[in-house]
């Protein structure tokens, strides 16, 4: 009993923007078993990856105030000053930037980095280049959420990558966010930029890996309280 306690403790729920393609590679799955049955094993391993990629675990989130929670799983692959994109409204002056890429293989629901309320959201088409690339952050299709809090503005940039061909956005402007809330999903490999306003400090380096809505990446000044956490 306990075996089966801790597997289901492990299993995470397919989130509803992936019903429909984790049943398209179970149909294709029972199509190529027909025809051949080595195909049709190749077809339920590309099924069970599918829903895997689609997943929705619940994070325990630290909600103190002066804390920047990574807003999506992967590797951190910049952790440095960059020029913020136009749409942002942060101005042309470098400033300071986390990107965290997802693979295939990491959970791609992003999370919202701080409380505060969506000042405007902006979505850019552009190329599909491999999201690792820092040039992916300026041609890339994007969509980019400006989020305001007590500390500054805030940033959140999801860019489409190599095989990614669809961002979607969970929250709208005027919206209120709480750290770890859900705040959208992209389809297939892809990354998330979050840039932080003067006065913050990024405390995770490149090639660490990252968790959404619970791994700490930046804090700002700003009196705080001792951090309590959500379930999200």
């Amino acid at each position: 009993m306990s075996i089966v306690k801790s597997l289901r403790g492990q299993l995470a729920p397919i989130h509803p923007e992936g019903y429909l393609f984790v049943l398209g590679f179970a149909v294709a799955t029972l199509i190529l078993w027909w025809i051949w049955a080595p195909l049709g094993w190749l077809g339920l391993i590309a099924t069970l990856w599918c829903a895997y990629f689609f997943r929705d675990p619940a994070r325990v989130t630290p909600v103190r105030g002066d804390l920047v929670i990574a807003p999506a799983d992967g590797v951190v692959s910049f952790a440095g000053f960059a020029a913020p994109p136009p749409e942002l409204g942060l101005g042309m002056a470098p400033t300071q930037r986390v990107s965290i890429f997802m693979s295939i293989f990491d959970c791609h629901v992003n999370r919202a980095p701080v409380q505060g309320r969506v000042a405007q959201i902006v979505y850019h088409p552009g190329l599909f280049l491999n999201a690792d690339l820092d040039k992916a952050s300026e041609d890339n299709e994007r969509n980019s959420i400006v989020i305001d809090t007590p500390s500054g503005r805030f940033g959140v940039v999801q860019i489409a990558g190599l095989v990614a061909r669809r961002i979607v956005c969970f929250t709208h402007e005027g919206a209120l966010l709480s750290p770890g809330e859900r705040i959208g999903l992209i389809r297939f490999g892809s990354r998330v930029d979050v840039y932080l306003p003067p006065g913050a400090q990024i405390v995770v380096g490149v090639d660490s890996r990252a968790v959404a809505g619970e791994t700490v990446i930046g804090k700002v000044a700003t009196g705080v309280a001792p951090t309590p956490f959500q379930r999200s």
